[in-house]
């Protein structure tokens, strides 16, 4: 259940997707009613985007092989946006009965904003941990990149401490978040002036 979700349970069930055989391209969740099938969505195409940014910074290939990395780019970004937002609905939801303390704060970010950072940032450990065990560099990259995924934990257990920290705020009151929809007017052929036929000048 949603209520007694922790920080904790969402960077392990990261952390495993990113071990687990054929993932991302086999799916755990399919109960789109689960908030675990949202969470997992925004963390597979957190996982495709890592890849296709990593395949653009390529000089060896086509422009046009680069071109298919940036449109992917482009729709994983999308539908990672589109999963923060689900998350938040999901959440609020299921909050919608708590009642609000007068003094209660706003919270800038959304809990599904820091789900998505969590995944983000269990990314970067994981891509960091591969560093340290490469045979073909010298081991002052190896401890550089060690020292980094070291850092890169503390900053996770910080996030993990303010998403719980949000919730159980929440849960009694005393904080809230709202949706912000991200509007990427640039995805939407009615409003990219390049891709509407509207004049683009100033």
């Amino acid at each position: 259940m949603f209520d007694s979700i922790k920080a904790g349970e969402i960077v392990s069930f990261h952390e495993n997707c990113l071990f687990e055989p054929n993932w991302p391209n086999k799916r755990i969740f399919s109960d789109t009613e689960s908030i675990w099938y949202w969470i997992e969505e925004n963390h597979q195409h957190n996982c495709l985007l890592w890849d296709q940014e990593d395949q653009a910074r390529r000089i060896n290939v086509s422009d046009s092989e680069i071109a298919k990395n940036k449109r992917l780019i482009d729709q994983y970004n999308q539908r990672r946006n589109d999963c923060i937002e689900q998350i938040d609905y999901f959440l609020l939801r299921h909050l919608a009965n708590v009642e609000l303390r007068k003094d209660a704060w706003l919270n800038s970010e959304t809990a599904g904003s820091i789900i998505d950072r969590l995944s983000i940032i269990s990314l970067k450990i994981y891509q960091m941990g591969l560093q340290t065990k490469r045979l073909d560099v010298n081991e002052k990259h190896r401890d550089n990149c060690q020292a980094k995924q070291e850092t890169l934990k503390y900053q996770c257990r910080d996030l993990q401490y303010c998403f719980d920290i949000l919730l159980t705020a929440f849960a009694e009151g005393r904080a809230y978040f709202k949706i912000y929809h991200q509007f990427k007017m640039y995805n939407d052929p009615k409003l990219n002036p390049y891709l509407s036929g509207m004049d683009s000048s100033p």
